[in-house]
C-alpha cells in the first residue's frame, strides 16, 4: 500500500480552482481525490426517499484532486516529504513538513 502525502483529518488549502484559498479538513481520501469540507461545494437534486422524504435540493461537497491541494503546517502551506525514523521497533517511514523538516506524524 502506498503512503499517501495527505490523509483524513488533515487542514489542507486549496492551491488552484473556483475555491482557490480556501481552507478546510479533510473528510476522505480515495486514490487521487479527496474530500475537502465546506470546499467544492455542489448542488444535487434528489428524489424523495424513505431516509430523504421530502427530496428536492441538497448542497454537498465533490472530490477535488489531490494535486490541487496542499497540506497547512502551523498555519502555512508546505510540501509534504517522507523520512525514515529508528524506533524501538526498526526502522519507521515519517511524514516531513518540507519547509521547516519538523516530523509532521
Amino acid at each position: 500500500m502506498a503512503t499517501s502525502k495527505i490523509k483524513k483529518g488533515d487542514t489542507v488549502k486549496v492551491i488552484t480552482g473556483k475555491d482557490k484559498g480556501k481552507e478546510g479538513k479533510v473528510l476522505s481520501v480515495n486514490d487521487n481525490k479527496v474530500l475537502v469540507e465546506g470546499v467544492n461545494t455542489i448542488t444535487k437534486h434528489t428524489k424523495a426517499s424513505q431516509a430523504n422524504p421530502k427530496g428536492g435540493i441538497i448542497h454537498q461537497e465533490a472530490a477535488l484532486d489531490i494535486s490541487n491541494v496542499m497540506y497547512v503546517y502551523k498555519g502555512k502551506p508546505t510540501r509534504v516529504g517522507f523520512t525514515t525514523v529508528e524506533g524501538k521497533k526498526g526502522t519507521k517511514k515519517v511524514r516531513v513538513a518540507k519547509s521547516t523538516g519538523e516530523v509532521i506524524d
